[in-house]
């Protein structure tokens, strides 16, 4: 029932499409075409231009619809009519991106074409950040996100009275061909009172995602270069150093006073540690005298 091949002359311009088509990574995409002028269309078939070949993805007549095996996981017709066609692919992938054929096979005409492409978005969630400067009154703000093409950054506050400036932007090319985006700011005018920092990022044609922080007072940095959790390690070290020097103090008060009572010992009882012979000798002398 389903014609096996289609002529490949036909007029485009009769055919009405969208020419680029974005779709979200593991969202639905929706590609679409119309035949303007009513014809007798016998059948409606989607092809998937590769680099050698057009390989057909589903198609229809009156007598029913075939999507291709290595498509039935992802592609569903969302429109069959003979006049005007739809087709859903689910869960976008990379995989997918490319440019679709459709055409309306007609007798005696041939096929009316329409072309359109599948650009393929990815945008993950944005992490955004604050933290102190030298001075209480201002914060440093940076925002990162991953995406493909590349992403919009853009960073919002609040309140009027306080401002961005001192931008800079610095893009990284990862391996699998998306972007990482980091924007950073200095956001002035804080004194003490708290606010609410944002940032929205975005691709061409596709979604938006925007994350929020509030903030309270941000601790500035010490002018030493040091910060507060340098500073509080610092006093650790001292703190041990001068309880391993009372511990050195302590094991030599002790050592010392145990070598005197050693000493002292050896002077009371001399004559346990005498020779034998020596006490021998000292005995004859003795009673020689005697």
């Amino acid at each position: 029932p389903f014609l096996r091949l289609i002529s490949s002359t036909g007029v485009r311009s009769q055919v009405q499409t969208h020419q680029t088509v974005m779709g979200a990574v593991g969202e639905e995409a929706h590609l679409r075409c119309l035949l303007t002028e009513p014809k007798d269309v016998l059948q409606v078939t989607w092809q998937k231009i590769l680099h050698h070949v057009d390989k057909n993805v589903a198609t229809y007549n009156k007598f029913g619809q075939r999507v291709d095996p290595d498509f039935k996981d992802t592609v569903k017709f969302k429109v069959t009519e003979l006049q005007n066609s739809s087709i859903v692919i689910s869960s976008v992938t990379e995989h997918d991106e490319g440019c679709y054929l459709c055409l309306f096979n007609t007798y005696p005409e041939g096929a009316f074409k329409g072309r359109t492409c599948l650009q393929v978005c990815e945008l993950h969630e944005p992490i955004l950040h604050v933290r102190g400067s030298n001075s209480s009154e201002e914060s440093l703000v940076s925002c990162s996100v991953t995406a493909r093409p590349a992403p919009t950054v853009t960073l919002t506050v609040t309140q009027q009275h306080l401002y961005f400036s001192h931008y800079s932007t610095v893009t990284v090319t990862n391996a699998n061909n998306t972007l990482t985006v980091t924007k950073t700011a200095v956001l002035s005018g804080l004194h003490g009172d708290g606010t609410q920092v944002g940032c929205a990022v975005r691709v061409p044609s596709g979604p938006q995602k925007e994350v929020f922080m509030n903030i309270t007072e941000v601790k500035p940095k010490s002018t030493d270069g040091f910060d507060r959790e340098a500073q509080h390690f610092s006093w650790k070290l001292i703190v041990l150093g001068v309880i391993m020097f009372v511990c050195v103090c302590v094991a030599a008060v002790i050592f010392k006073h145990a070598g005197n009572k050693r000493l002292q010992s050896l002077i009371r009882s001399p004559q346990k540690n005498r020779n034998p012979l020596d006490v021998y000798k000292s005995r004859a002398l003795t009673s020689e005298y005697v």
